[in-house]
């Protein structure tokens, strides 16, 4: 009696245990995708900050380009998992920026300290800076993730 009980509980386990590796195995194809995504957008973004009287670009973020980096500049706080983000950063991709407008793509996840510097407690969020990396003002784009939004109220 013991004997049909136990194939029982195994072949429930079995089960178990291959659905389970099934979820995890389509869990990473689908990290696998994002992270294509992702080097292909990175790749395609300009390296070239703008200057005064230049069409605004949009640009990944590096420490040194804040203080060499002459107009407007906006640090824009993205997670590639946020929906948000990603309408604001295709929004800001269609264009176009405002001339001598520099706009910086901060990971959200890998840059703590820049957030805490900052007061950046969620993603979507935007702060323009000056020329040494102080706050000049903040703006948090989560309920209206537009470049017309940036504009209204940062730019």
């Amino acid at each position: 009696m013991k004997k049909p009980l136990i194939i029982v509980v195994v072949i429930i386990l079995v089960a178990i245990g291959g659905g389970f590796a099934y979820l995890m195995m389509q869990d990473d194809s689908g990290s696998n995708t994002v992270e294509v995504a992702e080097t292909t957008v990175n790749e395609t973004q300009s390296a070239t900050p703008a200057a005064p009287g230049q069409a605004g670009t949009y640009v990944d973020y590096q420490e040194s380009l804040i203080a060499t980096t002459p107009g407007t500049k906006v640090l824009f706080f993205y997670a590639s998992w946020c929906p948000q983000c990603r309408q604001l950063e295709s929004d800001i991709k269609a264009g176009p920026l405002p001339d001598g407008t520099t706009i910086f793509k901060v990971d959200y996840d890998s840059n703590q300290a820049l957030r805490q510097k900052y007061g950046v407690t969620l993603q979507t969020t935007l702060v323009k800076v000056d020329d040494q990396g102080k706050l000049i003002e903040k703006y948090v784009a989560n309920d209206d993730p537009t470049l017309a939004a940036i504009q209204q109220n940062i730019l």
